[in-house]
């Protein structure tokens, strides 16, 4: 039977999470006979419980297509966790609310472990509340810490400008250090895993021997043993480049820089790493320093994404669809790595129970036996991901950037508060 679709984009966004959208779009419409419209939630799942669906099908087709080129997340996203069915029923029956009132038989939620969990409880409300859906999450996450799939898109990106930065950073570094800077520290994101800062170790080589430490949040910092690394890289080389985690925890596994603040999923709030270790480094070995937080920058660069990257977001946009009009509930469609000599990959559907909530470590077989370094186990994992130039359009020297009509439907339901 023909139904309606509601997608929407959740948490942190990445360089290429529009192409996924574009791709789950743009394939919804080569099934007319089961899906009708797809309606995008305005700022994530928020735009469910408003009522503020954006109707894709109000766009041209060259703006969807052009999404594959736009970072950030085009509908809108969120940081928004429901809380379980038990604590808080009006949140879902106002969900169940919204798809009745607009006929909507499919969600597909496109984000992290946090969505993912939103999907997997949708998935389950529907059955509990008799409302028949078909609930898909779609993998996104740059800190690449799902679980199951190989790669989660949005992270090979990142990789590939973390990589990047290090290594033009590094000969800057290498420039500069005989009469100034000695040492240079970057602070990437990664709360719990060090999927990104593996990735700086990318940009070592024979010409800048960089970076000499990596920071993990897998290996605990030890401050003594971390300035005396530094010390070595210094005399060796001259310079000492570091790429740090933000979330890098003490001996007693404290955040090194936790606040006392936390995000809307409860999430301690981080940061500042890269300044507290430049302070170390300044008072204990009196070395002049250089500090960097890439921060969005990061997740926001289009013009260096990754095309192994892009092209995996566009597969997963796609299978989402197709596995909906199967049937399939409860489900992630993942990303399988084949074991062939050449890097190749696949979709494969998941189930949502086996994903949700569950963290993905760095494996600590891809850390060096020291704890700052990455094995050529983990370059072989990586590397793939990064390869690939991701095309764009240039309009008078920066990205071509259009903006969507973004045009709501016309509520039918009282306003939710």
């Amino acid at each position: 039977m023909k139904r309606n679709a509601f997608y929407a984009q959740s948490g942190g966004v990445t360089s290429v999470i529009n192409a996924t959208a574009a791709s789950l779009i743009l394939t919804a419409k080569k099934y007319p006979k089961h899906i009708g419209k797809v309606y995008a939630g305005k700022n994530g799942i928020i735009g469910a419980l408003r009522e503020e669906l954006i109707d894709t099908s109000k766009e041209s087709m060259t703006s969807i297509k052009n999404l594959m080129e736009i970072p950030g997340g085009a509908f809108g996203s969120c940081r928004y966790k429901l809380k379980k069915f038990e604590d808080d029923p009006k949140e879902y029956e106002r969900l169940i609310e919204v798809f009745q009132a607009h006929d909507i038989g499919y969600f597909f939620y496109n984000g992290g472990n946090d969505s993912a969990d939103t999907a997997y409880k949708i998935s389950k409300l529907g059955a509990k509340l008799g409302y028949a859906i078909k609930c898909i999450a779609i993998p996104k996450t740059v800190d690449n810490d799902l679980a199951l799939t190989d790669c989660c898109p949005g992270f090979g990106s990142v990789a590939k400008y973390i990589a990047t930065s290090t290594q033009e950073a590094s000969l800057d570094l290498k420039s500069m250090s005989e009469s100034s800077t000695k040492v240079f520290i970057l602070e990437v994101m990664g709360r719990h895993a060090g999927w990104i800062a593996a990735a700086g170790g990318l940009a070592r080589n024979s010409t800048t021997n960089s970076p000499h430490i990596i920071l993990f949040p897998e290996i605990k910092f030890n401050q003594k043993e971390f300035l005396l690394k530094v010390k070595k890289a210094v005399s060796k080389d001259g310079y000492c480049v570091v790429v740090a985690s933000e979330g890098i925890k003490n001996t007693k596994g404290k955040f090194l820089t936790e606040s006392n603040t936390t995000d809307s999923f409860g999430h301690a709030q981080l940061g500042g790493v890269a300044p507290y270790l430049s302070s170390l480094v300044t008072k204990n070995l009196k070395y002049k320093t250089h500090w960097a937080v890439p921060d969005y920058l990061q997740r926001s660069a289009r013009h260096l994404s990754s095309k192994t990257d892009l092209m995996q977001a566009q597969a997963v946009g796609a299978k989402a669809v197709e596995y909906a009009v199967k049937g399939m509930n409860s489900v992630m469609p993942i990303i399988v790595r084949n074991k062939t000599k050449k890097y190749s990959w696949k979709i494969e559907p998941a189930p949502l129970s086996k994903i949700a909530n569950v963290e993905k470590k760095l494996p600590r077989s891809y850390i060096t036996k020291d704890g700052y370094g990455i094995t050529k186990k983990a370059i072989e994992y990586l590397q793939p991901l990064i390869k690939g130039e991701a095309k764009i359009s240039f309009k008078e020297g920066i990205p071509k950037v259009e903006t969507l009509k973004l045009i709501e439907v016309n509520k039918k339901l009282r306003s939710w508060i």
